[in-house]
């Protein structure tokens, strides 16, 4: 059965694509996808590429789809992820890392991340919160109430040395 992207390489591409093969100064996929588009164009099956490169025939299919439909250029980069979308805002982060900061609840000793989840529903900092989004919040920010060497707390005088 014919390839319905049948790939036929230029001369200056064929030339390109040995050059980013043979460099390896790249990316590890558009390395990989340069090998996919020089075996297809030698008229190597899918399977045969896919099983030379360890990776699926869906892979082979796309990259040669996307150098007919768009050009060499298109084939060797992917087009980018874009990820889960943010679930607070700046300000609700903010709220939450003051929360953080605050003194914490009478009857404890310090701020958990359940109870930090739980104290900002119950101010409707948040509709809802589960404690590993807030962790993961948190994890991000410098500051450490209970370190001496980052965050609010006291820093003494910088000493001098002498010259």
């Amino acid at each position: 059965m014919p390839k319905k992207n049948k790939v036929i390489l230029r001369a200056d591409q064929r030339k390109t694509l040995l050059k980013i093969i043979k460099t390896g100064h790249r990316k590890a996929r558009e390395i990989l996808y340069a090998h996919i588009l020089l075996k297809s164009a030698q008229g190597w099956p899918d399977e045969q590429i896919a099983q030379a490169f360890d990776i699926s025939t869906d892979t082979v299919q796309r990259t040669r789809m996307r150098f007919v439909q768009s050009g060499l250029k298109a084939a060797l980069q992917e087009s980018p992820r874009p990820g889960a979308p943010r679930q607070l805002t700046t300000e609700q982060e903010t709220r939450l890392i003051a929360l953080a900061c605050s003194k914490p609840p009478d009857g404890h000793a310090r701020w958990t991340v359940r109870l930090l989840a739980e104290e900002a529903v119950k101010r409707g900092m948040v509709p809802g919160m589960a404690p590993e989004t807030l962790r993961q919040i948190l994890k991000k920010t410098p500051s450490s109430p209970g370190n001496s060497k980052a965050g609010a707390a006291e820093t003494s005088p910088q000493t001098t040395w002498p010259a």
